[in-house]
């Protein structure tokens, strides 16, 4: 069937495109201010970029958009804390997403529709309006989880506060413990709540766009390994969108894989609990079965 996207007129979300312009502009400025910033400065933003990432991966992702495996209270609090910090839409507002993604991935219902260029899945989908597609089929998926987690309701009711101190309130102070100055904290700040944006937004773009594709050769999602490294563990797509109920999103455990390691770690801490996982012998047989074997 052909694709509707081109036919529809474009309706642009210019608030959106101003402070996205605005913010990608500032960013590109604070690249050129870090010379000045404290070292430490530049190892607690990288070490904020980790924590808010697991925040998007280990649990608006994995946790409550797949249901890969469960948590214990003080693991989802702390996760939720984790996904205010990166500023991507809340809880319940990231996971219905994605599982519109899944379920109608690469039609106009998709959110990101890989098919309609690098730009538009990357960050253009940001900036117009939803596809009818979108918001008719997407009435279609359950969410009735996510509504009934007291954890992601009181996080979706609370949403600007929290990430207007977890994601530049507190990561903007902390540097000045160190006699860091407001302006270059709050610079780098921005950089790395920009780049942790970019990383996200490569998963929709990038790996659905180049890499191998040994699971299933017919879907767009592939096996991408700078995507994988960005965005700690993500870019094992291609057996994602095959097995997306697996909490490693790959079957290689923990390597490359920084959030499974921490979900194994919160496994052992008994804080994580039901991790579910595909038996070798079926991600095998997928593969014989649909797969690039020379992948």
């Amino acid at each position: 069937m052909e694709n509707q996207a081109e036919k529809r007129p474009i309706r642009v979300v210019w608030r959106n495109v101003v402070i996205m312009a605005a913010l990608h502009l500032l960013s590109l400025y604070a690249i050129t201010q870090m010379r000045k910033a404290h070292p430490g400065t530049i190892a607690w933003e990288f070490f904020y970029y980790v924590m808010a990432a697991l925040g998007v991966t280990a649990g608006a992702h994995r946790l409550w958009s797949h249901k890969s495996y469960k948590a214990r209270l003080p693991l989802k609090i702390f996760l939720a804390a984790l996904n205010s910090m990166a500023l991507q839409n809340s809880i319940f507002d990231w996971a219905r997403d994605h599982r519109v993604h899944h379920k109608f991935s690469e039609t106009d219902a998709d959110p990101h529709n890989a098919k309609r260029g690098f730009f538009f899945c990357h960050v253009g989908w940001l900036l117009v309006k939803k596809h009818p597609d979108v918001m008719e089929k997407g009435k279609r998926v359950d969410v009735m989880d996510l509504c009934n987690d007291p954890v992601v309701m009181l996080q979706h009711r609370h949403y600007i506060p929290s990430v207007i101190l977890m994601c530049f309130g507190l990561p903007t102070a902390v540097p000045l413990l160190w006699g860091e100055s407001l302006w270059i904290s709050y610079l780098m700040c921005v950089l790395r709540y920009c780049s942790l944006l970019n990383t996200t937004w490569c998963v929709n773009s990038v790996a659905h766009m180049w890499g191998n594709k040994p699971y299933d050769k017919s879907i767009n999602p592939a096996q991408n390994m700078f995507v994988t490294i960005c965005a700690i563990g993500e870019g094992f797509h291609n057996y994602h969108h095959v097995f997306p109920h697996d909490y490693a999103t790959s079957e290689f455990g923990f390597r490359f894989n920084l959030t499974t390691a921490f979900l194994d770690c919160m496994f052992y801490l008994g804080l994580a609990y039901d991790l579910r996982t595909v038996a070798p012998e079926t991600i095998l047989a997928r593969k014989k079965r649909t797969g690039c074997l020379n992948s």
